[in-house]
């Protein structure tokens, strides 16, 4: 089981719901809503040097190139990061299983129900063409950076972000950054297993990270990102 349950009681529920009702923008943050053991077990793929992959966005243009992406200028880029490829081999696949099951838990029809009765909106991947690549790991280095981006789309309901960072540095920076309203932004710390959900459509849900503090940020921030349709 991937869920603590206690964080998925009745109860819990009506608690999110009258959080991201109360928000602006409209999220809410669940800590320790995944079984931390399993999420070890995650992390021990994650850690491994393989199976990382620059991923480079402009505003204008998603998936740029290395090589176009010499050519863009600084204020155009906004996303500089490393995603997990998922393995194709068997052997690999096997050491991959934890990562590989995470992901598939994430688009599970369990998953998709708890999300619905947070957000009160039915949610599914019948219409979404590759439910998989909505639902990834990255990786931050002190070199990298997501700049200031919405994530609202037609349809795209929920999204979700889980940090899977041990003993993270409160120097270290890597905080993620709602724009909010009213000259009030909302900084919430990429704390291990803490979940922020969030209405890509809210009033002030336009986001960033900070950047990273090389002083004092121990490798990399890893965290899951993983987008949701209604129909």
């Amino acid at each position: 089981m991937w869920l603590n349950e206690e964080q998925v009681s009745d109860s819990a529920i009506r608690h999110y719901r009258a959080k991201l009702t109360s928000t602006s923008p409209n999220y809410v943050v669940i800590d320790n809503l995944f079984d931390e053991a399993k999420l070890n077990d995650v992390m021990d793929v994650l850690s491994q040097p393989t199976h990382w992959q620059t991923q480079t966005h402009s505003y204008s243009e998603l998936y740029v190139d290395q090589s176009k992406w010499h050519e863009v200028s600084d204020e155009e880029r906004f996303v500089q990061r490393d995603s997990w490829q998922r393995p194709t081999s068997i052997n690999n696949s096997s050491r991959a299983k934890p990562a590989q099951d995470f992901l598939g838990f994430l688009r599970s029809q369990t998953f998709l129900s708890f999300l619905s009765r947070v957000f009160n909106v039915h949610l599914t991947d019948i219409n979404v063409g590759e439910p998989e690549i909505n639902t990834n790991f990255f990786r931050l280095g002190s070199a990298d950076f997501v700049s200031l981006h919405a994530d609202d789309s037609p349809g795209r309901e929920v999204c979700l972000l889980l940090y899977l960072n041990k003993t993270w540095n409160t120097n270290a920076g890597g905080e993620l950054v709602f724009l909010g309203k009213d000259d009030k932004p909302v900084t919430i710390t990429p704390l291990f297993n803490r979940c922020v959900l969030f209405d890509p459509a809210s009033e002030g849900s336009e986001h960033w990270v900070n950047k990273l503090n090389a002083e004092h940020a121990a490798g990399y921030r890893y965290n899951v990102t993983s987008w949701y349709w209604s129909e």
